[in-house]
């Protein structure tokens, strides 16, 4: 393998230091060896989350992280200067973690501009406005498929996409999807748009994806093409809104399933890992 390929290659998931494996979403203690700079001084002690593995062309390890107490921690996410910084392995210190459950993220996607394809934003928004869950991080992604690429490189254990999808049911129907993704590699994703199994398909080629992902879908009314002249819909239709209220109870549902450490082996109502679906309508019933 030549050094370019080499170095276009994802890093390792994991490095062990002092006898504890660390990965993305790992706690570490900072302790900068060199204290050359200001810098290295303010940081001596810090608790940091690994954010990457990278591996340079003599073959040692270097942590990508970000401050845990950083108020623009989503910009070091987001692999922004200033937010997010690099150390080695014998830099860092392994800190447990208060609590054995995971992180699940919920992506709200969708154009706000095209009726119901706004469901996933709309569902987001509500969720959020309730407060926090334990263990789960609920963002807006809009159409921004980039960004939700990086996100899911962050260490999540599982993450739950909300989107309006047509699956020929009637207008306002809830579906959870668990998607299987095809073999392959290369795929395209625009920057303001969002397809979720590209998206997914580039994240994979990026770094190791949540354990687990579902779609929590609705099926659209009112989906305008966006086509230049055509008039925008900035609400969501009577049906899809009148089933906004059983997502956002079924999405919160879910990401606490996704975050939280169940017994192996044991099921529950929104597991399909045969790719299958399970529906509702409108009012949360089967």
């Amino acid at each position: 393998m030549d050094f370019w390929t080499r170095m276009a290659s994802p890093g390792p998931a994991t490095v062990v230091v002092n006898g504890v494996t660390l990965g993305v979403g790992s706690r570490v203690r900072l302790r900068p060896r060199a204290r050359g700079d200001v810098l290295d001084l303010v940081l001596d002690g810090r608790i940091a989350i690994v954010e990457g593995i990278e591996q340079d062309d003599t073959g040692e390890f270097l942590l990508a992280v970000t401050l845990e107490d950083d108020p623009g921690r989503d910009l070091g996410e987001a692999r922004m200067p200033g937010h997010r910084f690099f150390y080695r392995t014998d830099e860092v210190e392994p800190v447990e973690r208060a609590r054995a459950t995971g992180r699940a993220l919920v992506a709200g996607i969708g154009n706000v501009f095209l009726g119901d394809d706004g469901f996933g934003v709309e569902v987001a928004r509500r969720l959020a406005a309730l407060g926090p869950i334990p263990g789960v991080d609920v963002v807006d992604f809009g159409i921004r498929g980039m960004d939700l690429v990086f996100a899911l490189q962050q260490g999540y254990r599982g993450a739950l996409f909300i989107d309006a999808a047509r699956r020929g049911e009637a207008p306002g129907t809830l579906t959870v999807l668990e998607p299987e993704l095809p073999d392959g590699d290369g795929v395209p994703v625009a920057t303001h748009g969002m397809d979720p199994v590209r998206v997914l398909l580039l994240a994979r080629e990026l770094g190791p994806l949540p354990e687990r992902v579902l779609v929590l879908c609705c099926e659209p009314a009112v989906v305008p093409t966006g086509a230049p002249g055509e008039e925008l819909v900035t609400e969501l239709s009577e049906p899809v809104r009148g089933a906004v209220d059983a997502a956002v109870d079924l999405a919160r549902t879910l990401a606490l399933d996704l975050a939280g450490d169940r017994p192996d082996g044991q099921e529950d109502g929104g597991d399909r890992q045969d790719g299958g679906d399970h529906r509702m309508d409108g009012r949360g019933k089967e």
